[in-house]
């Protein structure tokens, strides 16, 4: 008999790879703010314009929880750059507590910037 059903460890069709953020809560917009002022200091863009964090969940004590990768799993700075967005995070009004983890699923690529990224960089 020749199954061919996903492994179960596999995401259902149709599941994003990358977690919605909670773009309706009163501080996600403060948040990107926040995350606009970290750079890769290679790159002359903010990480969130280049496309590095992934989702921003921020829950109802206002625990915010930031997932986020790097252009590359070899970067000089990946032990600080999570330390670098929660340092930017934190002091905020109303955040209550951030924790970042960086994550490898799915791989950054160019396509995961915003175009003022990609004009800023020569790409359009």
């Amino acid at each position: 008999m020749n199954d061919q059903s996903p492994p179960q460890d596999a995401p259902m069709e149709g599941t994003p790879l990358i977690q919605p953020s909670s773009t309706d809560h009163p501080l996600y917009e403060n948040i990107v703010d926040a995350c606009r002022t970290v750079y890769d200091p290679e790159i002359p863009v903010n990480i969130f314009d280049l496309g590095l964090i992934y989702t921003i969940d921020i829950n109802d004590e206002s625990e915010v929880r930031i997932k986020m990768s790097l252009t590359a799993p070899g970067c000089p700075v990946a032990g600080e750059m999570p330390g670098w967005v929660a340092d930017a995070v934190e002091p905020l009004a109303g955040v209550k507590t951030v924790d970042v983890d960086l994550v490898w699923e799915p791989q950054w690529g160019m396509d995961m910037m915003s175009d003022e990224a990609r004009l800023e960089l020569g790409f359009m």
